[in-house]
């Protein structure tokens, strides 16, 4: 099974979310539809900028824990290198 740490954003630089899953096209559109919990639902933060997959649970959730600590600056710099124009990643997953 493939464990996936996400990062959302409501827009470009806006509200980020971090979260861990093992199915991430299900998580997402949970999401998207205003089913992911308040805080998604009330910054109306939906779209998948980020994700890393993990074969080990354990490992997923240090990793969401660890991205969780970190700085806001050092969260935009990781999506802005792998996804540079803020592309919604569902897309890719949703197919």
């Amino acid at each position: 099974m493939t464990y996936w740490v996400y990062i959302l954003a409501s827009r470009r630089n806006g509200t980020l979310y971090v979260g861990v899953t093992n199915d991430l096209a299900r998580r997402i559109g949970q999401h998207k539809a205003g089913q992911g919990g308040a805080f998604t639902r009330e910054y109306e933060v939906r779209a998948l900028v980020h994700a890393e997959p993990f074969d080990d649970i354990a490992l997923a959730i240090e990793r969401e824990k660890r991205l969780k600590r970190w700085r806001r600056a050092w969260k935009l710099a990781l999506i802005e290198r792998e996804n540079p124009t803020w592309r919604d990643l569902y897309e890719d997953i949703n197919m």
